[in-house]
């Protein structure tokens, strides 16, 4: 009998996959990384049918060729688009061919017979629009905090003097903005809005933004979700001035990381959302009040874990890879 095999999606210089992987070997599995941006460039693919159907689905790359009907399972990690190849000089041919090869990878990715994880990527992609995981964390029972997504100013004045000035911004999706002309990166998180801000209001009609009235917290809750197994960290981010709004500002030195005992009802609910939203993996962002109210914030259908693993010793490694491995 074969050892199983899992094809890990990611790009280089991943330390999860990195961390996975080791582990996976320990268990006797095979694994075989890639990026879907070495496509026609250091790897091939080849997709061939007869008249009655699927005949074979092969991956060539630079280390040999990869079956794909023999995989255990998919785990889709954090690989980027295919890129045009680098000897097509024209602009429009090389944006032309790209796009085939993105449509061509990723309908490879969404019918193989495996186990995919957190989902395939039809799935984890709209798992991760933020204004259907507020309604769908709503009808679960969550708390969530009360949010406008608008793109008129007079809306976000009037919000912002209902919850007297106590509101944040946050990104609909990409929390960055890469300045191509001066070569660096702005990076854009959950912030809390300024007077200054308000005043900028009428840019607002540029572009959507979340608005939510900002939570008193007592912690942050880091709820990652590994098939049926639920695994809580604390984050003690009100210790720390720079983490305090945002714990994704890292402030590791000075927040405290714990293990958090979730009450049955919140464990159920974080099942219940990432089972409905298609996720065998989801990590969830929830606030614990002053007075002792959870809130959902978001869910991230592919979030990192390793430093909540490191700091804690919650073993959400361990737990993946029984995931991608069960039934093997």
């Amino acid at each position: 009998m074969s050892p199983p095999h899992v094809l890990v999606l990611t790009r280089d210089h991943d330390p999860h996959a990195d961390h996975l992987r080791q582990l996976l070997a320990r268990r006797g599995a095979r694994t075989t990384v890639f990026d879907n941006r070495d496509y026609l460039v250091r790897a091939h693919v080849e997709l061939a049918y007869t008249a009655h159907g699927l005949a074979r689905r092969l991956l060539h790359t630079e280390s040999g060729t990869l079956d794909l009907d023999s995989l255990t399972a998919l785990w889709w990690r954090r690989p980027q688009p295919p890129e045009a190849h680098p000897e097509i000089t024209d602009p429009s041919v090389a944006a032309y061919t790209a796009l085939e090869s993105v449509n061509l990878i990723g309908d490879l990715w969404e019918h193989l017979p495996c186990r995919v994880v957190p989902a395939r990527e039809s799935v984890f992609r709209r798992a991760g629009h933020k204004a259907s995981q507020l309604m769908l964390a709503a009808e679960l029972g969550f708390e969530i905090p009360e949010t406008l997504i608008a793109t008129q100013p007079d809306a976000l004045w009037d919000f912002h003097n209902r919850h007297d000035g106590q509101i944040v911004t946050k990104p609909m999706g990409m929390p960055w903005v890469e300045n191509l002309a001066a070569g660096h990166t702005v990076i854009r998180k959950c912030e809390l809005v300024s007077p200054r801000d308000v005043g900028y209001a009428d840019a607002l009609r540029f572009s959507p933004v979340i608005v939510q009235q900002y939570v008193p917290k007592r912690l942050e809750l880091r709820v990652t979700v590994v098939g049926r197994q639920v695994f809580a960290a604390e984050i003690h981010s009100q210790t720390s001035n720079r983490a305090r709004v945002d714990w994704r500002w890292y402030d590791l030195g000075v927040t405290p990381h714990h293990v958090h005992r979730l009450p049955d009802e919140i464990a159920d609910r974080c099942l219940a959302m990432t089972e409905r939203l298609g996720l065998a993996y989801g990590a969830l962002d929830l606030v614990l009040t002053p007075d002792g109210r959870y809130v959902f914030l978001e869910i991230n259908p592919n979030g990192q874990w390793l430093w909540i693993e490191e700091l804690t010793g919650l073993p959400i490694s361990e737990a993946l890879c029984d995931l991608l491995l069960e039934g093997a």
